[in-house]
């Protein structure tokens, strides 16, 4: 063989097998029957690097090793049933002269195959499922342990809300918009689900209105989030990364704003994060308490972002709504209407309907928020609620 043939053979790839067949196909007998095999393999070529992501928690490991090693064993009874399957095409074909065996079903093959293949087929079957099995059971035992912590996650339409209930605090977390988010458009948050490596994390999920489903691929974590019911999950991180999810369950309109991202970091790094968190709290709750009348320029400024966040996913930023289930606020009965219903349907939400209670905003949050509805959107009342009138309205 020639140098330059050598070369040819060390640096042949499947995208070259095509160039060969073209240049040879008038020599190859069975050139119609390896041409689509030769496609085939150059697209599967291209394609090989998609894979499920790197997994960041043992569970979701365990996980990955069973989807390779059914990968692996698929691949290899693939291999062997089209070797199988073209060489009897190619050396049984009419014209060789082959003739068929009539006798063939009452051979030793053609009388035991029918016991043989069902055995193998059940073998492969329960070499997965035992591996499986014991993984699953892995995932639905949350551990019982005192130093677990504990993540309550609930499901809103359309955003989540992670409440750390071992350090008090509450994330709201949503999806931050295309012009912000740029190529993570609907992959993006506002306000990340920080969690520490190496601590076991017992996720407890529910739902606020309809179905939703927590889901993050690299934490081995799906589970349905239902109105009325808590159920579990957990996972022991292994690794610091950013791990993106989304919500699994199709829960409405905006199914595809909810998106969820977890930033896994050193437990040192958590505990500052928890300060800070803490810390922005005790400011916010200092804000809210101080004696002070506001004016309706420094509500206004306030209750903007604060309705963008909570309030325009169903309302819309404009006010216009999304009817009949979310109702406009422009021009509406209540926000135009007497102050202290606006403030009740506000902190008490309204049952029957998606409107949820927002208590849980402080006095100052809530009073810039209904100042800002009822004078947006050529509202315009000129009426400016305080928070004295929100903590008499409770």
């Amino acid at each position: 063989m020639h140098n330059n043939q050598k070369r040819e053979t060390r640096n042949f790839k499947p995208d070259s097998i095509c160039r060969v067949i073209q240049t040879n196909r008038s020599r190859l007998p069975g050139f119609w029957l390896i041409a689509p095999l030769s496609l085939a393999m150059g697209d599967a070529a291209a394609e090989y690097g998609l894979n499920f992501p790197e997994p960041a928690a043992n569970v979701a490991q365990e996980i990955f090793d069973i989807h390779m090693m059914t990968m692996g064993i698929a691949t290899f009874l693939l291999i062997i049933v089209f070797a199988i399957v073209f060489y009897s095409i190619y050396f049984h074909r009419k014209s060789r002269g082959y003739e068929a065996d009539q006798e063939f079903h009452n051979s030793w093959f053609g009388n035991w195959s029918w016991v043989i293949v069902p055995v193998m087929v059940l073998g492969v079957d329960l070499t997965i499922a035992g591996k499986a099995d014991a993984v699953l059971k892995k995932v639905w035992d949350v551990p019982k342990e005192e130093n677990i912590m504990d993540v309550k996650v609930t499901g809103h339409q359309w955003w989540w809300e992670f409440d750390y209930l071992d350090h008090g605090i509450k994330v709201e977390s949503r999806f931050v918009p295309a012009e912000e988010s740029g190529d993570l458009y609907l992959r993006e948050v506002d306000n990340r689900l920080v969690l520490p490596t190496g601590v076991k994390i017992r996720f407890l999920h529910t739902s606020a209105d309809v179905l939703h489903a927590f889901w993050v691929p690299e934490l081995a974590v799906k589970k349905d989030a239902i109105p009325g019911y808590v159920t579990e999950t957990w996972a022991e991180l292994n690794r610091e990364g950013v791990f993106r999810g989304q919500c699994a369950e199709i829960c409405g309109t905006w199914h595809s704003r909810m998106p969820i991202v977890v930033e896994s970091v050193s437990q040192e790094k958590f505990a500052a994060w928890v300060d800070d968190q803490n810390a922005i709290k005790l400011a916010a709750a200092a804000e809210a308490s101080v004696d002070k009348t506001w004016s309706m320029d420094e509500l206004m400024a306030k209750g903007k972002p604060l309705y963008d966040t909570k309030c325009a996913a169903c309302h819309q930023v404009n006010g216009v709504g999304l009817p009949p289930a979310f109702p406009p606020l422009a021009g509406s009965a209540i926000a135009t209407g007497a102050i202290a219903d606006h403030l009740d349907i506000v902190i008490k939400g309204k049952e029957g309907t998606a409107m949820q209670p927002w208590g849980s905003l402080n006095d100052l949050e809530i009073a810039a928020i209904v100042t800002y509805e009822r004078n947006a959107w050529d509202n315009n009342t000129g009426d400016v609620v305080q928070p004295a009138d929100v903590k008499q309205a409770r």
